[in-house]
């Protein structure tokens, strides 16, 4: 981690920025001990401590989500996810054959309300947006060591394609990002696309950016909303993310 900080101090390359962020999705994960490899997030997970105090009244967890193992079902072949954001909508659609293993966990994410409330809490311009973290700290420690393994790249990381975050190989969890670029030197490093936005990439462009990659990933992992509403209040989050239903058919 020191030598990546040094790093970022010493290029103005353009090229070379570009790529530091790059490497930096590898380590996106947040770290927690003996769970997680190294973070790219500038303080250390056990930085926050005071989860107990924070309030709970807008918290409206399901359940499930406390007990990952338990959330298995496979996804349809294909379908839609409307997300509904402080900043407008947007759809994505999921192609399970791209990423099954992805595909599944997301589904399963999707249709249990993990990512209600969730903060865009990492926006590289030209690069990526990422999310993932809830904004409840028990949901967070539940998922923490989730793990799912990795799916072969079968897709290329191209303009709106959405894509799990990973800390190495076979980590990916909940943290996920939409590529703002044609991110194709990432298909060899084993991210996985599993399906792309088909409707709102407007919206997503236009999510605010204005922090980039200040928000502590560990911060809001042990804090959730207090620590995000109290330090970064402009940010914009996801109200719901829904499984639409296929016509003429019940919900999945």
């Amino acid at each position: 981690m020191r030598g990546t900080l040094q790093m970022k101090r010493i290029s103005d390359s353009p090229l070379f920025c570009t790529l530091v962020a790059a490497a930096a999705l590898v380590l996106a994960v947040p770290a927690f001990p003996a769970a997680q490899a190294p973070s790219a997030t500038p303080a250390p997970a056990h930085k926050s401590t005071t989860t107990a105090t924070h309030p709970r009244t807008h918290m409206t967890t399901d359940p499930a989500l406390l007990h990952p193992a338990t959330l298995k079902a496979k996804a349809p072949d294909v379908f839609e996810v409307k997300f509904v954001t402080t900043k407008g909508d947007f759809v994505v659609q999921v192609n399970r054959a791209w990423a099954p293993i992805g595909a599944d966990r997301f589904y399963n994410l999707v249709k249990h309300g993990f990512f209600t409330g969730a903060p865009f809490f990492r926006v590289v311009p030209n690069f990526i947006i990422q999310f993932g973290l809830t904004p409840d700290p028990a949901v967070n420690r539940a998922w923490q060591n989730a793990s799912i393994k990795d799916d072969p790249v079968t897709q290329s990381n191209k303009p709106g394609y959405i894509v799990f975050a990973t800390a190495g190989p076979n980590t990916r969890t909940t943290q996920l990002f939409i590529n703002f670029a044609a991110n194709t030197f990432l298909d060899n490093q084993g991210f996985a696309p599993f399906g792309q936005v088909t409707e709102g990439m407007d919206v997503v462009k236009n999510l605010y950016s204005g922090y980039g990659e200040r928000p502590d990933q560990g911060a809001i992992t042990s804090q959730g909303k207090a620590y995000i509403e109290k330090n970064f209040p402009n940010i914009d989050s996801i109200k719901s993310a829904t499984v639409v239903p296929e016509a003429g058919s019940a919900s999945h």
